[in-house]
């Protein structure tokens, strides 16, 4: 599935992103779907943000915000669609807006992101492909506006940052990753409680889901591909769904010889959403961009139609495409 790309997106310094954030009143900040910390951590600090500068602003998600981000998330003003400016943050690609889309999917005036995925799809864009996660550039992008940064705006970005780094130990982690968090430590964020509710507490019902998905688990490629599906069935039975499932993925970072992990968590009757975690010297952006989607280079993800043996075979046939390019010439390539 190939994506269309707005030719007509224009590129925007980060300097020139705060003084489009200044021009304008009244302001809708969108997430995207199945939000996880860095979306929503960079949405509302940008809130935060807009309303110290006395804009009005509203915060809408695709779907229900988690209850573990209770820490900063609140209710937000109602601003009038009509005479809104759109920014969207940490969304690639219009079609992560989930059921947004066909309402905003073509009227984003601004995007703020980090993927080198980004298909450009709005009038404006700031993407800074080498930050770890969109918080850290939104961070910078407050610094720069010389907007007062609160205890709740600081804890807002700290989650971003904290959640795509995977607590600091992804490779995405840059000096400037380190320098920024270091200056959110001067405002009182808890970091170890964010932390424990962010990486530590997992309800019965995801251990229960967890156990059926190792079970379904299977093994490729000499043990260097795992695949974890998770069917309707089973977040069924457990009544696991959402972002709860998000740590799912994470799981095969800790089997030891695996390259690719690969969560397949399905969505609809013939639908399934591809999570995928790679080690070097695996791409896994130019994996899913065979299955239609993308990402970064050690986590991305798409969208694959089918039953779930005829998903699994779709995304088995990638991983070994890039698989047997990445160990070319190498005894690994078995």
């Amino acid at each position: 599935m190939s994506k269309k790309i707005n030719d007509g997106c224009r590129d925007l310094t980060l300097r020139q992103t705060a003084r489009f954030l200044k021009q304008h009143d009244n302001y809708i900040i969108l997430t995207h779907a199945s939000p996880d910390g860095d979306t929503l951590g960079s949405a509302y600090a940008l809130y935060y943000a807009l309303k110290e500068i006395e804009k009005r602003a509203c915060v809408i998600c695709p779907d229900v915000i988690p209850e573990k981000y209770g820490y900063f998330v609140t209710k937000t003003d109602h601003v009038s669609r009509g005479n809104a400016t759109v920014v969207a943050v940490d969304v690639a690609d219009k079609r992560l807006l989930g059921g947004l889309s066909e309402e905003f999917g073509d009227i984003v005036d601004l995007n703020i992101d980090h993927h080198i995925s980004n298909v450009r799809f709005a009038k404006n864009l700031y993407l800074d492909a080498n930050a770890a996660a969109t918080a850290e550039c939104m961070y910078e992008l407050l610094a720069l506006m010389k907007v007062n940064i609160n205890d709740v705006t600081a804890k807002a970005l700290y989650t971003g940052i904290a959640t795509d780094t995977g607590c600091f130990k992804y490779s995405n982690v840059t000096a400037k990753t380190h320098i920024i968090t270091a200056q959110l430590y001067e405002y009182n964020i808890d970091a170890p409680e964010i932390n424990r509710l962010m990486f530590d507490t997992k309800s019965r019902r995801l251990l229960e889901l967890e156990r059926m998905v190792l079970d379904a688990s299977e093994f490729h490629f000499d043990g260097k591909c795992i695949i974890l599906p998770v069917t309707a069935e089973m977040q069924k039975k457990t009544g696991c769904s959402g972002t709860e499932l998000e740590g799912i993925a994470v799981i095969s970072r800790s089997v030891e010889g695996v390259v690719a992990g690969v969560t397949l968590k399905q969505t609809d009757d013939n639908e399934f959403k591809v999570s995928l975690r790679t080690y070097p010297p695996l791409d896994a952006s130019k994996i899913c961009k065979i299955l239609g989607g993308g990402g970064h280079r050690t986590a991305s993800g798409a969208s694959v139609t089918g039953s779930l043996e005829e998903v699994k075979k779709a995304v088995l046939e990638a991983v070994e495409s890039v698989m047997e390019e990445a160990y070319a010439g190498t005894s690994a390539a078995e």
